[in-house]
């Protein structure tokens, strides 16, 4: 049940700006009507008496989110991890995606995904499902129920899929997301219907001219890869020659920002033609630096993207990823931009710790909204980690805690999170 005020106390952090971070030990937090109220030293006056739970020297951040992870792969995590993207989607991807036609299979699945994401760090998830509307309906009603807030996919594909997963035409693939997102639209109170053509490749010209009309009448937001491996993008070339790079293979549909809110995952080799029209339409930009390294898909260039103000954020993209924390996430996009720095371009400094946690935290859940921030009127989502499993007889200052949490993290130092308001763990 929602309260409508109470109090959290322990270690405040969060993201002043994507390069500083606000740390305020033995604080008070305060939620009011599911929204952040203000921070506090001591319980301002008009406070006294509400709820109030001491977490004592914990650290309390707001809730991550992840931008990019595919439901149905989780089932098999850390597998093919030797092969590129093309290869990997056809070897290990397509044929376990096809099971998900088995309802039974995609609420046992779909089940143990969904009490992980629970346990995990994140608040919020914007999820790939697969073709099939039941499953994807399962998977949207499994999600509903652990309090998370997210957005779920039924994924748009008729062509180059395989035998047993692809959608029989355009239209068949057109009628059958009609029909997902009426049932959808209104039915949960946490999950959320969002457009999801797998990638250009998965989706004919008349798939997405017909998508492009549903954005349109529903105004949906709208999820896609764009530009994450070689062969990919030279395949993208071939199937559009009409278009100069691969966003324009999205954007000439109008399912690239603007009036429709968009969500590109990996965006590894982008050209700057292709970069200065995310920038312009507004496109959010899902960093997934575990999968680009699993998959041999290269670096993400993030700092370029941060500098240029552009939106970005994390993806753990499962199964590519094997971890669907977002502090992992953190982790990662550091080391990585320290290969890019040292390797691509010395002029690119590598991420910091407050660059990472800031794309974890208000870099990604900005998409929801006012989300992944402290600041007073944002959603109230929060973290409570507990670092007490990683013993040391050091003395630590709020920020090294919170690097070591980011690299170090499991489910154990999850003492308790909030979304909206409700605690939900």
């Amino acid at each position: 049940m929602l309260t409508d005020t109470f109090a959290l106390k322990g270690t405040i952090c969060y993201s002043i700006s994507p390069q500083e971070l606000s740390i305020t030990p033995n604080s008070y937090l305060i939620c009011s009507q599911g929204k952040c109220a203000g921070i506090f030293p001591v319980l301002p006056e008009k406070y006294r008496g509400i709820p109030c739970t001491d977490y004592k020297d914990d650290l309390i951040i707001p809730g991550l989110t992840d931008l990019h992870v595919h439901a149905p792969q989780y089932t098999f995590r850390a597998s093919g991890m030797d092969l590129e993207l093309l290869d990997w989607l056809n070897t290990y991807t397509f044929p376990q995606e096809a099971r998900y036609e088995d309802p039974e299979f995609a609420k046992e699945a779909y089940s143990i995904f969904a009490e992980d994401m629970k346990k995990s760090p994140n608040t919020r998830a914007c999820i790939f499902g697969t073709l099939h509307v039941p499953a994807t309906e399962i998977l949207m009603e499994q999600l509903d129920k652990t309090g998370l807030k997210t957005m779920v996919g039924k994924v748009n594909m008729d062509r180059n899929g395989s035998a047993k997963l692809q959608e029989e035409s355009a239209q068949a693939s057109a009628d059958a997301t009609v029909r997902w997102i009426e049932d959808t639209l209104n039915r949960f109170e946490n999950t959320k219907p969002i457009l999801t053509p797998r990638f250009t490749p998965s989706c004919s010209d008349e798939l997405m001219k017909k998508l492009s009309e549903i954005q349109k009448k529903y105004h949906l937001p709208m999820q896609s890869h764009l530009s994450e491996n070689f062969g990919e993008i030279t395949w993208v070339k071939e199937l559009c020659p009409n278009t100069h790079f691969y966003g324009e293979a999205y954007s000439q549909f109008d399912l690239f920002g603007g009036d429709c809110p968009t969500i590109m995952a990996h965006c590894v080799h982008s050209s700057d033609e292709e970069i200065a029209l995310m920038k312009k339409q507004g496109v959010y930009i899902a960093h997934c630096p575990q999968s680009n390294t699993n998959l041999s898909s290269g670096i993400s260039p993030a700092r370029r993207y941060l500098d240029e103000g552009m939106h970005v954020g994390l993806g753990s993209d499962i199964a590519g990823g094997t971890s669907v924390s977002i502090l992992r996430a953190m982790a990662d996009a550091i080391q990585v931009s320290k290969l890019y720095w040292r390797l691509i371009d010395s002029s690119m400094k590598p991420l910091t710790v407050e660059e990472a946690f800031y794309m974890g935290t208000e870099g990604g859940g900005s998409f929801f909204g006012k989300v992944g921030n402290f600041k007073e009127g944002y959603e109230f989502d929060a973290v409570v980690l507990n670092d007490s499993t990683i013993p040391t007889p050091l003395k630590l200052s709020p920020k090294n805690r919170l690097e070591r949490l980011i690299y170090l993290s499991d489910d154990r130092n999850i003492t308790a999170k909030y979304v909206a308001g409700r605690k939900i763990l």
